[in-house]
This record gives C-alpha cells, sequence and structure tokens, in this order.
C-alpha cells in the first residue's frame, strides 16, 4: 500500500517545496523549476560581472534559468554539490555546504562554501539568497 504524506505544518511544506527544488535542479527541470519559484522572487546573489550566470534576476523563469546557464558556462561531469546542513524554520529553510566546478572557456576550477536561504510560501519559493565564494569562481571565470 502507498500512502502520500501530506505536509501539516509550515515547515514540513517548506521542507517539502526545497526538497522538490533539490531534484528539480539536479535533473536540470527548468520548466519544473519555473513553476515552482514564485512570479515575482527576492533573489540575491552578489553581481560579478567576469561570471556569465550570476547576475540580478527577478521573475520565476530567469530564476529557473539559472541553473541552465550554470551548466552552459561549466563542465557538467566537473559540477559537485554536496549538503551539509538543512534547517527548517516555518517558511524559512537554510542549506550549507560545498560546491565545486570547473569553467569550461577556461578549464579552471573553483571551489568553496555555500549557504542558501529559500523561502517559500503558498508552496511557491518566494526569496533565493545564495552566499558563496565568489573569488574564487571569478579567479575561474578569468583567462
Amino acid at each position: 500500500m502507498t500512502t502520500t504524506t501530506t505536509p501539516t505544518t509550515a515547515a514540513d511544506a517548506t521542507r517539502a517545496t526545497v526538497q522538490k527544488y533539490l531534484a528539480l535542479r539536479l535533473a536540470g527541470d527548468t520548466e519544473g523549476l519555473t513553476a515552482l519559484f514564485a512570479d515575482e522572487v527576492d533573489w540575491l546573489l552578489a553581481e560579478n560581472p567576469v561570471v556569465p550566470w550570476i547576475r540580478p534576476r527577478s521573475t520565476a523563469a530567469e530564476c529557473a534559468a539559472q541553473s541552465t546557464e550554470l551548466t552552459e558556462h561549466t563542465v557538467p561531469e566537473d559540477a559537485r554539490a554536496s549538503v551539509d546542513t538543512f534547517l527548517v524554520d516555518g517558511t524559512d529553510a537554510v542549506l550549507m555546504g560545498h560546491l565545486s566546478g570547473t569553467v569550461r572557456a577556461t578549464g579552471k576550477s573553483f571551489a568553496g562554501p555555500f549557504a542558501l536561504r529559500l523561502t517559500v510560501e503558498g508552496g511557491r519559493i518566494t526569496r533565493h539568497h545564495l552566499y558563496e565564494n565568489s573569488v574564487s569562481i571569478a579567479a575561474a571565470c578569468t583567462p
């Protein structure tokens, strides 16, 4: 017998949405990600003019496209991300871990810790704030 668990609290709903986000991101499902992001998203990722996939975003489609743009500019086989911590408090979630990759144009690698703060409202992501080692990523993008 298969049962479907329905989230019973805001934290349960947030956790379920973030897990769906991670699965869609891993699958490269831009259409699914677009549906998961709210129409307007509070997006924060420090701008870096030498990193082509890091730019301001605010719509669901722009936010979902970041995953595709990252894949276009990096070597997918070298991409790594691990989540060491997954905290949920009501509608907010924080993931912390490490990421690494190789920039396709330069062949240079980057690595470092990250923290991702997401807010989920009505089953959709309304806030996406990513903090990462932008110095390492910029150095890998610079010829």
